[in-house]
């Protein structure tokens, strides 16, 4: 796939996110809350699942009626704009049976449903790009389904073919729950939930609008859609951290909620959050001394590795995300979500504020750097009203050595050795040798408790 097309195809999906936040209205994190809080859990249940079809089922169809709009504002072709209208509403359809399983404690379930969407997916992203057209000569089916310059909307039938399966493994759900809609419940639930859904509109503007404004005039970039594309192919590379952190907070997240009420929760809540940097930090060394094997496995293009500066500034912005959201215990077991919308709001003006000024100057770095400084505030914010209004015994000083030594350890190597491995490994290894003994006592009460 072209640079271009592939900077097109991030933009669109940049809306996606946009949109995917504002149909799911923070009903999921709401859920969680009055799963556990009520103990009528069913009528939970039927309430947030009705609340969900029948806002998805609105939205859908004004969507429908006013595409032509839609494709005007959001600058997406209207041939593209029903297939994003389809997959935008089988995903809403998922979200509270996703949540159905977290709060149940069924992981396995869930992880082999997730798993199958991305494998339906990638499958027939490969089918498209690298089969399809070898497929067709000769062949008159795959003739017909068969189009050159097709490569945008073959990503979005991949994209619906995997969003409706996973829809489809998700009817048992719809079949067992009772539909009881409970509208005193409901104004409850949408109460806790419009902090929420604030704070995802205001992450999504920190982590998506970048590529938006990367195409925009801002921009003084020849080829804004290239830059975007560059941009986005370099920052996959943070998959691995936001893989981890999003693992850690599905599983830990369920986990802050039941335990609320427990005896002493803050205690394991610092342990949790130490973890988290412990680990977090090994693999922010890990794949930035190897982001150069790494980049040639998921960006195998060349045209695409022109971006490989922001590969710390990107990982160490996610980490930082990972390191908020495991902060954000406080505001969430205590019913104050709207300090979540306050932080994240902060966070989105920062980063709006840092690419307005830093896009003309240095175009994509500005962007990751402005990422980074949005999630940095938050997590400083979130410390700071933390403690006022739900003290947690964190290890600063612990947590601090594994932050500081892995950024320094980081910069060092990719700014100055990069692709030295006679340096790097060894950093790796050295900063890897830190954290076991400063964790080895913890590491022997878990093995004796084993």
């Amino acid at each position: 796939m072209a640079v271009g097309v592939y900077g097109k195809v991030t933009i669109i999906f940049s809306w996606f996110a946009i949109f995917n936040v504002i149909l799911a209205y923070g009903m999921e994190t709401a859920f969680f809350r009055f799963f556990n809080k009520k103990e009528d859990k069913e009528r939970v249940v039927g309430t947030s699942a009705l609340s969900i079809i029948f806002t998805s089922l609105v939205i859908f169809a004004f969507a429908f009626l006013f595409k032509s709009e839609i494709a005007q504002i959001t600058d997406i072709k209207a041939e593209y704009i029903n297939f994003v209208i389809w997959i935008l509403l089988l995903d809403a359809l998922v979200i509270i049976p996703f949540a159905w399983l977290r709060a149940k404690e069924r992981p396995i379930k869930y992880a082999v449903i997730k798993i199958a969407n991305v494998a339906i997916n990638i499958g027939l992203n490969l089918f498209f790009f690298l089969w399809l057209a070898d497929l067709a000569t000769g062949n008159s089916f795959f003739e017909s389904i068969y189009k050159l310059n097709f490569e945008i909307s073959y990503v979005l039938i991949a994209n619906a073919a995997a969003s409706g399966i996973t829809l489809l493994l998700m009817v048992p759900f719809y079949s067992k729950i009772k539909y009881i809609f409970d509208a005193k419940l409901w104004k409850q639930m949408l109460g806790y939930a419009f902090p929420v859904l604030i704070a995802g509109l205001a992450y999504t503007i920190i982590e998506m609008f970048n590529r938006i404004l990367l195409d925009s005039p801002l921009s003084n970039a020849a080829d804004p859609e290239a830059e975007v594309g560059m941009f986005s192919a370099c920052y996959k590379i943070a998959l691995f951290m936001t893989l981890f952190a999003t693992a850690f907070r599905l599983g830990i997240e369920p986990y802050f909620f039941s335990h609320a009420k427990s005896n002493n929760p803050q205690k394991n809540y610092a342990r949790i959050l130490e973890y988290f940097v412990a680990l977090g930090s090994i693999i922010l060394l890990a794949v930035v001394v190897f982001s150069d094997i790494i980049k040639a496995l998921i960006i195998r293009d060349e045209a695409f590795w022109e971006a490989m500066w922001i590969v710390p500034i990107v990982l160490l912005a996610s980490f930082c995300l990972g390191i908020y959201h495991n902060l954000s215990v406080w505001y969430k077991i205590t019913d104050r979500t709207k300090f979540g919308a306050y932080i994240s709001v902060f966070g989105a003006i920062v980063t709006l504020g840092l690419n307005f000024w830093l896009i003309p100057i240095i175009g994509y770095k500005g962007s990751a750097i402005a990422t980074l400084a949005a999630y940095g505030s938050m997590v400083l914010l979130s410390y700071y009203y933390g403690r006022k209004h739900y003290p947690i015994p964190y290890n600063l000083k612990r947590i601090g050595t594994y932050l500081g030594l892995s950024i320094v350890f980081s910069g060092i190597y990719f700014y100055q050795f990069r692709q030295d491995y006679f340096i790097g490994i060894p950093l790796l290894l050295t900063y890897i040798g830190i954290v076991f003994l400063l964790e080895r006592k913890e590491l022997k009460k878990l093995l004796n408790t084993k």
